[in-house]
């Protein structure tokens, strides 16, 4: 038996080379690719089965996605400023705001129609965890809406 130590023989690890990507696609184009790849076999497949009317509708349907996908893929990217995305993150916090507001309304609901019986410390004790996931979400809103708040507006020219 050899028990000498074989820390320098070379392992097949070593010398992996991995393939090169030939070209550079952008992420939306990507995605394009790859809903399309995913969509075309789908609606093949499907459409000798529905009824011919449906058919049609589901194939226009796919058309438009190409066209829509097509038109997604032409974006850059590299060109959207931050400013022009402030009203977007401004609407998402807003939505997570609202969201989690309206669920712990529901919950509320929920919890005093079909469980009078429990007082409001029961309530907490039982469903505890739908009211932290919802006033969690509520506080990311705030905090989104308080950094975009925070935000400085650049200077406009004049």
């Amino acid at each position: 038996m050899d028990f000498e130590s074989k820390a320098n023989a070379p392992t097949s690890t070593d010398n992996i080379e991995f393939a090169q990507q030939t070209t550079n696609r952008k992420p939306l184009q990507l995605l394009r690719d790859t809903e399309a790849l995913l969509r075309r076999p789908t609606v093949a497949t499907l459409s000798p089965i529905l009824p011919p009317k449906l058919s049609n509708k589901f194939q226009a349907t796919s058309s438009l996605a190409d066209d829509y996908f097509n038109e997604l893929a032409e974006i850059d990217l590299d060109t959207i400023s931050d400013f022009e995305l402030r009203p977007v993150r401004i609407r998402v916090g807003l939505s997570f705001v609202g969201f989690g507001a309206l669920m712990i309304l529901v919950l509320l609901l929920y919890l005093n129609t079909l469980h009078p019986e429990l007082s409001t410390g029961e309530q907490i004790l039982q469903y505890w965890y739908q009211y932290v996931w919802f006033v969690s979400l509520g506080v990311a809103g705030m905090f989104m809406l308080g950094r975009e708040a925070m935000r400085p507006m650049p200077k406009r020219r004049k």
